[in-house]
């Protein structure tokens, strides 16, 4: 092939392309037109979905993500359209098989990370907890000091800071003691099965009913509830007004000291547990027909 020929393949090619382009000229101007239009209506939309979703959420992550998703798919619609005035019909097919295979592999790649992001998409909604509530989930005991929309943080009660993942904290029970503003206290005594018991329960109600922090809309409640070893429980009920750990263990505190000074001062007892040994059993000796060996320690074995 002589350089004459290449040139003119080479003329006729860029020719074509040339004519190509022009006769692409309205096509790509009104791409352009409909590229810089839809990122103005994409922002504005967005602006709108904020304000929308800020009536429905207070959680400041959550209104940003989800505008920003309405965002995403007002650009993603700009840009197939302008890929379809363009005549790339092809690359908006093989772009969106991509975006299909890519999006099947990502989530079963990070379907762990996608589950806690999703559980924070809900708790975010349903709000079972907020921040500073006092709550129990699985083990852990605290207050609530992030919501994330991956994770919760929690600084429980002995100073340590938790991380729960939110598949977690959505998939299980959670006990809010901060959602009522009170929590109960539950106290459990002994007495004597010698003792007048409508003595001790009246006492023992004199003794904490007016403790400071109880709730004034719960009254004390001091009740029997079962014939122990070797006492008679009783059980003390008591509502602290706030939900924080150190009222709630203060008040406790305060009635263990009321209730054994009380005790003390009527001369009521608390036993300790009883154990009694039987050593009579059937086919035994009793204790003391038992024959008692005491060697020296100077024996030889045979």
């Amino acid at each position: 092939m002589d350089i004459k020929k290449i040139s003119d393949l080479i003329s006729e090619k860029l020719t074509y392309w040339l004519e190509s382009l022009i006769k692409l000229l309205p096509n790509i101007f009104l791409a352009v037109v409909v590229l810089v239009l839809g990122l103005f209506i994409a922002k504005f939309i967005r602006k709108i979905a904020h304000k929308l979703f800020a009536k429905v959420s207070k959680n400041i992550t959550l209104n940003n993500l989800f505008s920003s998703i309405v965002y995403l798919t007002v650009i993603g619609i700009v840009i197939f359209t302008v890929l379809s005035i363009l005549k790339l019909d092809k690359a908006v097919t093989s772009i969106l098989a991509g975006a299909g295979i890519l999006g099947l592999a990502l989530a079963f790649a990070f379907q762990d990370i996608a589950a806690n992001f999703m559980s924070g998409i809900f708790i975010s909604f349903r709000k079972p907890l907020r921040v500073g509530d006092i709550v129990e989930v699985k083990d852990y005991m605290g207050k609530i000091t992030e919501v994330n929309l991956r994770d919760t943080v929690m600084e429980t009660f002995k100073g340590q800071v938790v991380i729960i993942p939110n598949k977690e904290v959505f998939q299980n029970p959670i006990e809010n003691y901060s959602h009522i503003r009170k929590r109960r206290f539950d106290l459990t005594v002994g007495v004597s099965y010698g003792e007048d018991l409508e003595k001790v329960q009246k006492i023992t109600y004199d003794a904490v009913k007016d403790i400071p922090d109880l709730s004034e809309e719960d009254e004390v409640k001091v009740f029997f509830t079962e014939f122990g070893d070797s006492s008679i429980n009783l059980s003390v009920r008591m509502w602290v007004n706030t939900p924080e750990q150190s009222v709630y263990n203060k008040v406790g505190s305060e009635a263990i000291i009321r209730i054994k000074k009380t005790y003390d001062e009527n001369e009521i007892v608390i036993p300790f547990p009883i154990r009694t040994l039987d050593f009579g059993i059937k086919g035994g000796l009793p204790l003391n027909e038992v024959p008692v060996q005491i060697s020296n320690g100077t024996e030889k074995k045979p």
